[in-house]
């Protein structure tokens, strides 16, 4: 009987030792993992052509993040589904460091719009740092007959239904903007979603469709040459380059913001240490002064922070979008 319980006792001791050897061996192994991080070329994955803002920004960052790392990282173009398909790829990659997605609004607008989603925006990414945010500009043809917010739905709620804006598809954040702005001020629009930014914004131009919501960087030459008139802009602050456009609360419509916006994820499950690592150089990238130029070149606001901010900014968008889809009732 002795013998047996010293047996026992020696086996207990013996898994006791196993388990504390096992305890230590997670953070052990993840510091290592952070402390050769990353061990081969990182891939940015984009979930729209390249050429666009995101495109554009994603190279910009990915040059200087690879000097800093030692490592390429190059850029993978992966359109459609408004990133889910993307999204998706990056959701089932390995959580190493070595993918990562370039996320977006749609990441947030896409919670609420689609029903079938094959990931979870806040389960299945974690969120590592914000690089920039763009402001949607209200922006109406140029023989539209309405120079302010005021009057604009001043002439919208006398005319229910006839003036028109148009979108770059259902269920993106311009249709979104439009959509909550009926329902903050009770007017009725007409809208006309197209496939893509550029057509959308050139029936805007025509006068084939009264109004828009855009980004600064899609707009900016069209406002210097009038071929557009600016109604206000949907962001906290007035932008530096464009002092003269009031914000919409300015106009007075309070709390109406439209960011176009994007960041880095990874994959959940990717080791603390290795975002935290992320992080750190990606702040320090964006500070920059030439990252900073070429960012506001794009008409956009450089971001930076921490993964909790990142992580909290867009769990305050997927409830923000969530509710105006809801109201609205916005379809696919």
């Amino acid at each position: 009987m002795k013998t047996l319980l010293k047996k026992w006792a020696s086996w207990t001791a013996a898994c006791a030792l196993g388990l504390g050897a096992a305890s230590f061996a997670a953070p052990t192994f993840a510091a290592d993992a952070a402390a050769n991080y990353p061990s081969k070329p990182i891939t940015m994955v984009v979930g729209f052509p390249p050429g666009g803002a995101t495109d554009v920004l994603a190279r910009i960052v990915a040059d200087h993040l690879g000097q800093a790392l030692g490592q390429p990282v190059v850029v993978k173009n992966e359109p459609g589904a408004s990133s889910n398909i993307a999204s998706d790829f990056v959701v089932r990659s390995a959580p190493d460091g070595h993918t990562l997605l370039i996320s977006t609004i749609a990441n947030a607008t896409n919670m609420s719009v689609y029903k079938d989603m094959r990931y979870d925006t806040q389960k299945d990414l974690v969120h590592i740092i914000k690089l920039m945010a763009s402001p949607s500009i209200l922006v109406v043809n140029s023989e539209f007959p309405a120079n302010n917010l005021q009057e604009l739905l001043e002439l919208a709620k006398k005319n229910p239904g006839k003036y028109s804006y148009a979108s770059s598809g259902v269920g993106g954040s311009p249709h979104l903007a439009g959509e909550m702005l009926e329902l903050r001020t009770g007017v009725e629009l007409l809208h006309v979603p197209y496939k893509g930014a550029t057509p959308a914004l050139q029936d805007v131009l025509g006068g084939t469709v009264d109004m828009g919501f855009k980004t600064s960087l899609g707009v900016m030459p069209h406002l210097e040459s009038g071929r557009l008139k600016p109604i206000a802009i949907a962001s906290p602050e007035r932008l530096p380059d464009l002092p003269n456009i009031p914000t919409m609360e300015e106009a007075g419509l309070p709390d109406f913001h439209v960011l176009s916006w994007n960041g880095i994820s990874a994959p959940a499950g990717t080791p603390p240490a290795i975002i935290e690592k992320l992080n750190k150089e990606v702040n320090i990238i964006l500070k920059k002064p030439e990252v900073q130029e070429k960012l506001r070149a794009l008409g956009a606001q450089p971001g930076g922070g921490t993964p909790e901010e990142y992580s909290e900014f867009i769990s305050a968008e997927i409830q923000k979008w969530g509710e105006v889809v809801r109201e609205a009732d916005v379809q696919l």
